[in-house]
């Protein structure tokens, strides 16, 4: 028996196993099947930690039990899916997906199963699943494995490959083909020939996914190590072009002599360079996208320039994020670091200046703009050493900034909008809102004026002074004569 598959029973967790028992009591058989199977396995094979993939996986568990007589058997029991054989059966404040063994259906439209119908048989529940290393099943009853398609075997090989006919199972949902290039780039496989040659042929299915999964799939690529793994498939077979086609301008896009590559490979390996967060990593993604429109050549420079790129690829983020039904909350900033993802500092600004940068590009998004800095520097495949230092001298001055509390918005100024109305009996409007905004300059200059009484007396003045300007000539009617 193969190490990995006999320790298995081991690293289970203890409620799953619970819940196992309380239906094999009754009569029934049950299975832990699928992604935590499949994780667990995988970090045994590669030397992973098996205990932290147990303890971060969902366990779903496939049971001969039909729904109403597993909500017979568990207090705790929501209808999830209950039209296809799903309950949820929480048990200590954690839920698990409980399905009852079902067999092959017709898929008409690309998405749900035309029928239910249900089997008793493990293996017959496990041939209509997507992919190999996902139909793996463990027996808690014997301690063995249920692996009828080699899942195993591909495992270790690193191979993703459809159960079955590979273009059967992507007809049946055409998210699979997406799934395809997620795991991909997070289990770190390769794509199985027919496998490979089979995505492109049922894009038809695949247009029929909705937005919002499509828009999952890729917050969970963006976790893999490499997520460009994921988007050079969706690129190579096709999905961006039904997704996501303004993004294809980016290949073979040509650069100036400060990069090594087009701007899509630039883009990908943006894309690896920075941390792990998902909503950075697709700033990455989509930081360049404006350069293909905004490409020209200076004869001067003799060599290209990108103008205004940066606003340009927030316009593409505008267009593209709400499509994708991402919130208003992270289209509004994931366009906030494409804007200011270029950051051209060097050592002769003030500390007024930093100040300055640190308010346009807003407290919250500084740290993440240095990351995707840092990752656009180092992903040209040219020497960076020389901009990476000079990003991490504005990160220690960033730093010394945080440190001395300086007032980076109104909010952090030491009056509000209700002192200078009490205090200088200035009523709600546009005035008061000027006089905010320059105090604030005054503080962003010099920081130790963030005082009450300094505020309120150069509030009186900025009041002043706006009392004695001159008033505005009376506006000329147009001639309307005609």
């Amino acid at each position: 028996m193969d190490p990995a598959v006999s320790v298995i029973g081991d690293l289970v967790p203890p409620t799953v196993g619970r819940l196992c028992r309380t239906l094999g009591r009754a009569g029934f058989r049950s299975w832990p099947v699928g992604g935590a199977v499949r994780d667990v396995l995988l970090a045994l094979m590669t030397g992973g930690d098996p205990k932290a993939a147990a303890a971060s996986c969902d366990w779903d568990i496939a049971t001969t039990a039909h729904p109403d007589q597993v909500r017979s058997l568990f207090k705790r029991v929501v209808a999830t899916g209950i039209a296809h054989g799903t309950v949820t059966v929480l048990l200590d404040g954690v839920g698990y997906e409980v399905t009852t063994l079902r067999g092959e259906a017709r898929y008409s439209d690309g998405r749900h199963p035309d029928s239910v119908s249900y089997v008793d048989d493990i293996r017959a529940d496990l041939a209509r699943r997507d992919f190999t290393v996902n139909a793996i099943a463990y027996d808690p009853e014997s301690g063995k494995i249920e692996d009828p398609f080699g899942g195993l075997d591909d495992l270790r090989s690193r191979v993703l490959r459809a159960v079955g006919d590979p273009a059967q199972r992507f007809a049946e949902d055409g998210l699979r083909v997406l799934r395809a290039a997620r795991f991909v780039a997070t289990l770190e496989l390769t794509l199985e020939p027919q496998t490979r040659k089979a995505i492109r042929a049922s894009l038809g299915s695949y247009r029929q996914v909705s937005a919002e999964r499509i828009r999952d799939e890729w917050m969970k690529a963006f976790r893999a190590r490499e997520p460009s793994r994921a988007f050079r498939i969706m690129q190579e077979h096709g999905l961006l072009e039904i997704t996501a086609p303004e993004l294809l301008a980016m290949v073979g896009c040509r650069q100036n002599r400060f990069h090594a590559y087009d701007v899509w490979e630039h883009t990908m390996r943006t894309l690896d360079a920075c941390p792990p967060k998902p909503l950075l990593r697709l700033a990455a993604l989509l930081h360049d996208a404006g350069k293909p429109a905004s490409r020209a050549f200076n004869h001067d420079k003799g060599d290209y320039t990108f103008y205004e790129h940066e606003r340009l690829s927030r316009d593409v983020a505008s267009a593209l994020l709400p499509r994708l039904r991402f919130s208003k909350e992270e289209c509004s900033r994931v366009e906030a670091l494409v804007s200011h993802h270029i950051v051209a500092y060097d050592g002769s600004w003030s500390d007024a200046a930093v100040r300055r940068w640190m308010r346009r590009v807003s407290p919250e998004l500084v740290a993440d703009v240095l990351e995707l800095s840092r990752a656009d520097v180092r992903a040209k495949g040219s020497d960076a050493t020389a901009e990476l230092e000079r990003l991490d001298e504005l990160e220690r001055r960033v730093a010394g900034v945080i440190a001395d509390c300086s007032a980076l918005s109104v909010r952090e100024l030491s009056v509000n909008g209700h002192d200078l109305m009490r205090e200088l009996g200035l009523p709600p409007g546009p005035e008061l809102g000027r006089i905010l905004r320059e105090l604030l300059e005054l503080v962003t200059e010099e920081p130790a004026l963030n005082q009450r009484d300094a505020l309120l007396e150069r509030a009186r003045r900025a009041v002043g002074s706006a009392d004695q300007r001159p008033e505005p000539d009376a506006p000329i009617e147009a001639d309307r004569s005609g």
